[in-house]
């Protein structure tokens, strides 16, 4: 398996399993109806085990191209890979979600709510106000990349050969994301991946889905510019405290 296929296919896991549960707990009929937060938070955690598990062996499982700009900022990755990377991470992203909205069809037909409708595909606010939206995205972003990367500084061996992401093991990980959304999550959703929001945002806005509403474009860049910046930070001050 190439390293663009590992991370196509590990995220497009990622979001078929995260955005189906978002799908199972909001949309009408479904068996997991009403069940949630924790259970979207523990799914989503458990959606990224299976993703790491999948893509580590081959491409070193990012997912997110937080990660990959990350990673590539402290000097831990090859900037000339960082675009492929992310056009896999799109492309998987796109993927899962269509594959989502195939698998939940007749409840999104049945489900009246707009809102209710784009939950399973992007994130939203639960308070409108782009100045704290953006700073809750930066920070759970941070959280994310910089516990991710004393996951990767670890060492083994007289070589002092650092473990991937995914040779320590993907349950660190999951653990984080599920902390994550349940610490922080609850004032955006809690993207902290660009494309976990923009792929699926992308496919709702194509897909002919019966009265979906507004793809709210004007919210996107929220949730692509949020981790972004968090990742950054992150990575400046984990190359700070390496002096």
């Amino acid at each position: 398996m190439t390293e663009f296929v590992a991370e196509l296919i590990g995220t497009a896991l990622l979001i078929l399993l995260g955005n189906g549960v978002v799908a199972n707990v909001v949309l009408k009929g479904t068996k997991g109806n009403n069940s949630g937060w924790m259970v979207i938070t523990t799914a989503w955690g458990l959606a990224v085990f299976i993703g790491v598990v999948i893509a580590a062996p081959y491409s070193g499982a990012h997912l997110n191209p937080a990660v990959t700009i990350a990673l590539a900022i402290a000097q831990k990755f090859d900037w000339i890979k960082v675009p492929y990377y992310i056009l896999a991470q799109l492309c998987g992203a796109m993927l899962g979600s269509f594959l989502v909205w195939v698998m939940y069809k007749d409840h999104f037909d049945a489900t009246d709510d707009q809102n209710l409708k784009a939950a399973p595909f992007a994130t939203s606010p639960a308070i409108r106000n782009f100045k704290s939206n953006l700073f809750s995205e930066i920070i759970g972003t941070f959280v994310l990349i910089f516990v991710i990367f004393y996951f990767t500084n670890a060492e083994m061996g007289s070589d002092k050969t650092p473990i991937g992401l995914g040779s320590l093991g993907a349950l660190p990980v999951a653990f984080l994301v599920w902390v994550i959304g349940l610490g922080l999550g609850g004032t955006t959703g809690y993207a902290i991946n660009p494309v976990r929001d923009l792929g699926p945002r992308i496919i709702h806005a194509i897909i002919p889905m019966k009265g979906k509403g507004s793809s709210d474009w004007s919210y996107a860049w929220v949730p692509i510019v949020g981790p972004f910046i968090g990742a950054i930070l992150a990575a400046l001050l984990y190359m700070t405290l390496q002096i």
